[in-house]
């Protein structure tokens, strides 16, 4: 049965039947899935004003307006569900202990420790771990996820506790989310002098989003104006109830600087544990869990801190993470110690990824290496096209001549020393909005140093190259100078956003007020073969230039516009201004309708500052 023309394009037509389609699917893909000619739609699309190609990674809505056309319902495949479709093919069960009750075994809590800047998250997990990791943050604030196990003693007994370290900053709202849905218990840290703040609450919402229970750590008892009381009264407006108060919320009032009640604090999270968490997982199954970091090492290749979920991870392993893959060539714990097997709860550096694995991409153990790199593969080619077709800009016929004209547009390249840190840079730049005039573009993110391709790329499309933590040596660095390209290093999330955000102000055309200048009465009119009619005038108000604009009121209506002051004279000198109170003489270039009573009103367009 044929559906009638589009543009003179005969397309089937369906019966409303459902055609699943993959996030940044062509029109090719659509064409197979009900055997239709992809150059017949292509035809119909440009009718439907919509420029694509057979191949190119189409938008969600444009597959529905097509569909809509040709009577199919169009249901976008989502990435999870593609992912576990995938996994289907190759006979993997993800995000499920395999076995029955007897082969689950108890597993440590993986905690995860978040809040607002400088609440004293970083110095906490410091002090639990003895070690210093905070000195060596930029800014005073921590840029990456860290992940530690340490052990306390509960009851007489060693209980093993798994923390996860999340950025403070308001820039990293994607890591903590990502924090919080890898983890079982949520610890918030709020300073006792300083009380609630926005990314307090936001961690909240983070970890009331994941179900996960929580456990607030009142820091700073020992600074002057601390009061612990208020931070239970204000945490009661989002439905954090102290135990005291007849809630199920253990608070802990501490002082991570003096070590003031950490053990207090840990034990408070076992006994969270044991009484809301049922913490079992099957260690014999193979492993699988969550890229919690990743980062490219100059010595060591490409390196994954790594969370395992369920199973034992070994070195040997073929092992597949996101679109990266590999064997477990070495594993590391969190003090540098070579590891052979890490079982559930067990956070570790995995070294033998031949990429780098995006931060919070899953990660699991197949059977060979070759079943590792086609997953990989196919994950690499679905999120490329979803990529592609999520970056498109929609352009229609209608306006194509003025998106050509008046849109300017900020390529962008990032390089940085961690997956986690460029994602959460490139989301935090992609929501920078200045309207619709210019347009932000990040063409290419990458982990590791700046290189000749990324240059390469910069020429091509006259881009700037974001390095965060990372530079540019050598060669790169000169032919970089030598094409012109501008590559900014940065090591403080914010004062990359702030730099773009102002270059890309910068870009925006500029808009103009009108200012008055004065106001001029014509008392007497005279006609001159040699200059025109001349206007005998007394400024009224203000001041009149000669070469300012003008408009021409009569009876307080506007008869002339965008005129101009063509010569200004007092007697017989030639002027550049007349003040108020004073008669001058004038001519409004070629215009000669001007009689007398009539009003000039002169006026200049300045530039107006944008907010």
């Amino acid at each position: 049965m044929q559906a009638p023309s589009v543009g003179g394009v005969r397309l089937p037509r369906g019966n409303g039947e459902t055609v699943r389609l993959p996030r940044g699917a062509s029109l090719t893909d659509f064409a197979e899935k009900i055997n239709a000619n992809p150059a017949a739609m292509v035809q119909a699309m440009f009718h439907l004003g919509e420029m694509v190609t057979a191949t190119q990674s189409v938008s969600d809505e444009i597959l529905g307006l097509l569909g809509q056309e040709m009577n199919y319902t169009i249901q976008v495949v989502s990435p999870e569900e593609e992912d576990r479709e995938l996994l289907d093919t190759f006979d993997i069960t993800y995000g499920e202990d395999a076995g029955d009750e007897d082969d689950l075994e108890f597993r440590p809590p993986v905690v995860t420790v978040m809040g607002h800047v400088d609440h004293g998250k970083t110095r906490l997990l410091d002090t639990i771990r003895k070690t210093n990791v905070q000195e060596g943050e930029a800014g005073g604030i921590t840029q990456h996820i860290g992940a530690y196990q340490v052990v306390t003693e509960v009851g007489e007994q060693e209980r093993l506790i798994t923390f996860i370290d999340t950025p403070g900053h308001e820039a990293f709202t994607a890591m903590r989310a990502r924090g919080a849905n890898s983890t079982d218990i949520a610890v918030i840290v709020v300073a006792a002098d300083d009380g609630v703040m926005p990314q307090t609450v936001e961690a909240i919402n983070h970890a009331q989003a994941a179900s996960v229970p929580v456990v607030v750590a009142v820091n700073k008892i020992d600074k002057q104006g601390a009061n612990p009381q208020r931070i239970r009264q204000q945490l009661t407006d989002y439905g954090l109830i102290a135990e005291e108060y007849g809630g199920d919320t253990m608070f802990v009032d501490i002082s991570a600087r003096q070590g003031t009640n950490i053990d207090a604090l840990l034990e408070a999270i076992v006994l969270t544990a044991d009484a809301t968490l049922d913490l079992r997982a099957n260690p014999k199954m193979e492993a699988q869990g969550v890229a919690i970091e990743a980062h490219l090492d100059r010595g060591r290749g490409p390196v994954a801190t790594v969370l395992v979920q369920r199973g034992t991870l070994r070195v040997g392993d073929s092992i597949v993470a996101g679109d990266a893959y590999g064997r477990v060539r070495r594993m590391v714990d969190e003090f540098n110690e070579d590891i052979i097997e890490a079982t559930p709860s067990r956070p570790v550096q995995v070294i033998g990824f031949t990429s780098v694995p995006g931060a919070g991409d899953t990660f699991l153990v197949v059977d060979e290496d070759r079943v590792a790199r086609q997953i990989a593969d196919r994950r690499q080619a679905r999120m490329r096209n979803a990529q592609f077709a999520s970056r498109r800009k929609r352009v229609s016929l209608e306006d194509l001549d003025k998106a050509l004209k008046e849109t300017s547009q900020l390529n962008l390249i990032i390089k940085g020393d961690n997956s986690g840190t460029v994602e959460a840079l490139e989301a935090a730049l992609l929501k920078i909005d200045v309207g619709e005039e210019v347009e932000l573009r990040v063409i290419d993110r990458g982990v590791g140093g700046i290189t000749k391709a990324n240059v390469d790329l910069a020429i091509a499309s006259d881009a700037i190259i974001l390095g965060f933590n990372v530079r540019a040596e050598g060669k790169v660095v000169d032919q970089a100078a030598h094409e012109g390209i501008d590559i900014r290093y940065y090591s403080v999330i914010y004062r990359a956003i702030e730099e773009i955000e102002q270059a890309l102000t910068g870009m925006l055309k500029p808009e103009y007020e009108e200012v008055e200048l004065g106001r001029a009465e014509i008392r007497e009119v005279f006609k001159s073969s040699k200059i025109g009619t001349i206007a005998g005038c007394m400024v009224t108000g203000g001041e009149v230039r000669r070469r300012s604009k003008a408009r021409l009121l009569r009876d307080n209506v506007v008869v002339a516009e965008n005129l101009g002051v063509a010569t200004l004279r007092r007697f017989k000198d030639d002027v550049t201004e007349v003040r108020e109170g004073f008669e001058c003489g004038l001519t409004l270039g070629s215009y000669a309708d001007l009689r007398v009573g009539d009003v000039i009103e002169t006026y200049e367009m300045r530039e107006k500052k944008r907010s």
